[in-house]
């Protein structure tokens, strides 16, 4: 074509709308194309996802979209405050004893009931492994620390039972009731309401930070604490790394913690090499002198990532515990009252300056049972994540080595087999025998039973001892909505009034 003849034909407007015609076909057409392409390479991730190999009896169930699984239900149920609800729903469609879902971008089976609880627990480090989902180890362990979650672990076993051993308990009672104490005439008693969950958060995040690491002033407490709800929020959040995310958040909290705790544990090393400090019976100070099977020390990012793995077990599910078993006493006049009974005996017995000791702990034993309801009722936990290491068949299923199981405490505590009258708050359940075996599982069970329940239970009663023997309160928000992200939390924070004894 020559020259002339195209430029005539480029220059006229007709010419110009059928080649921008043409190219706007040729984009669409490309576009179809490509999105025809993509939709049969997702039908085809969904097909392979959800496949049945002929060779294995899998569970029932399905494993919803691909990537994405069934957790966004899983999670929208629990922030509409009924987690239940997704076990229930299944338990009923699929099977009373297990059933396959995938969270958190695995092949999962949920495991229910009684005895499913004791095959687990029972076959730890045989057949499974304890797992955690990707966001709990991208936030609890720092990039710079090459073990896992499940590394974490096996090396915090080796230093907590010193630490959380009875006669350890015994010497701790003192410092919490002094703490409680305080906490109660600083922020209770010159107010006439209050605010629970903040409080207790408060005062167990104070506790911890005083028997973890020594650390007493309210200004350094403070800024540990702040960024905690971000790391909780993270913890089983979708896990996207993007700004605004709540795994992205999580991710930065929980590197503005490890921040504030380095310098901290680069201060009580330089003094302790120096011999200007001696051991202070803390757990750092235990961290700081032990070696591996090498000799070697833990470094400083490895100590900053194990005890902010403390911190997160036991502030949080901690102050849930007390939060609710105010706001059950409130609903409850009757077990408050006996409650209240229980702990003026108690008091009595030894006048009101003395502080508790570890004689006093064991004469509660009423508390002991509201603490346990309330656990049932609203566990601080949901359950927990394990791997399987081998193929192995329960209740004539096949589960696949390299699949993961999950393990609910949802699936026996609001069971009516297990619990009659479930809903209901009741503490008399925990009377005589208690509850059978493997249905009441708020701290797990087996070889990796959480080893802090006990430093929780005494935690909890030491600050009830103090709130019941000071006040009585009423709910401002009677009828105030809990959810569940992932722990229980009253949705405005347990507003109550409070009335001096």
């Amino acid at each position: 074509m020559s020259k002339a003849i195209y430029a005539r034909l480029t220059g006229s407007g007709f010419s110009t709308f059928v080649l921008c015609f043409a190219f706007a076909m040729n984009l669409f057409l490309s576009s179809l194309l490509f999105l025809g392409v993509l939709s049969s390479f997702i039908f085809l991730i969904f097909i392979f996802h959800n496949r049945r190999p002929n060779s294995l009896n899998l569970p029932p169930g399905k494993k919803g979209w691909p990537v994405l699984g069934e957790a966004v239900e899983f999670v929208s149920l629990g922030r509409k405050g009924n987690p239940e609800k997704f076990i229930d729903d299944r338990k009923k469609k699929y099977s009373s004893e297990l059933f396959k879902t995938s969270l958190a971008g695995e092949n999962m089976v949920v495991f229910c009931g009684a005895s499913a609880n004791k095959f687990l627990f029972s076959n730890e480090n045989k057949l499974v492994v304890s797992w955690w989902p990707p966001t709990i180890e991208k936030i609890t362990i720092s990039s710079k620390n090459t073990t896992n979650t499940i590394g974490e672990t096996k090396q915090m076993r080796r230093y907590l039972p010193e630490f959380l051993k009875p006669e350890a308990l015994q010497r701790y009672v003192e410092v919490m009731d002094c703490m409680a104490r305080y906490q109660l005439e600083a922020e209770w008693i010159p107010n006439t309401q209050v605010k629970v969950l903040p409080l207790s958060k408060k005062y167990t995040f104070a506790v911890a930070c005083k028997l973890f690491m020594n650390v007493e002033d309210s200004e350094q407490v403070t800024r540990f604490a702040h960024p905690f709800t971000s790391v909780m929020a993270g913890l089983l959040s979708v896990p996207i790394n993007f700004p605004g995310t709540a795994f992205n958040r999580g991710i930065r909290a929980a590197n503005r913690i490890r921040e504030e705790l380095l310098p901290i544990i680069r201060q009580r090393r330089s003094l302790l090499s120096e011999k200007k400090e001696m051991a202070t019976g803390d757990l750092l100070s235990h961290m700081l002198l032990a070696t591996d099977e090498d000799g070697k020390f833990m470094s400083e990012m490895e100590i900053a990532d194990k005890i902010l793995g403390l911190l997160l077990a036991s502030h949080d599910t901690t102050s849930t515990v007390i939060t609710f078993v105010i706001y059950y006493l409130a609903d409850h006049p009757r077990v408050y009252a006996q409650v209240l009974e229980e702990q003026m005996e108690i008091r009595k017995s030894k006048g009101p300056e003395k502080m508790l000791n570890w004689d006093d702990i064991q004469k509660m034993k009423y508390s002991r049972n509201v603490v346990n309801e309330v656990l049932r009722l609203a566990p601080p936990s949901q359950g927990a994540f394990k791997e399987v290491i081998s193929d192995f068949t329960f209740a004539g299923f096949t589960i696949p080595k390299g699949w993961k199981v999950h393990w609910s405490v949802y699936s026996t505590h609001k069971d009516p087999k297990y619990f009659l009258n479930p809903e209901k708050f009741d503490p008399s359940r925990f009377e005589g025998s208690g509850p059978l075996p493997f249905t009441f599982v708020p701290f797990g069970g087996g070889p990796r039973m959480c080893p802090g329940s006990e430093f929780a239970r005494l935690e909890i009663l030491i600050f009830i001892h103090n709130l019941v023997t000071k006040f009585k309160w009423k709910k401002i928000i009677p009828d105030e909505k809990v959810i569940f992200d992932p722990a229980p939390i009253p949705v405005n924070d347990l507003p109550i009034r409070l009335a001096s004894l």
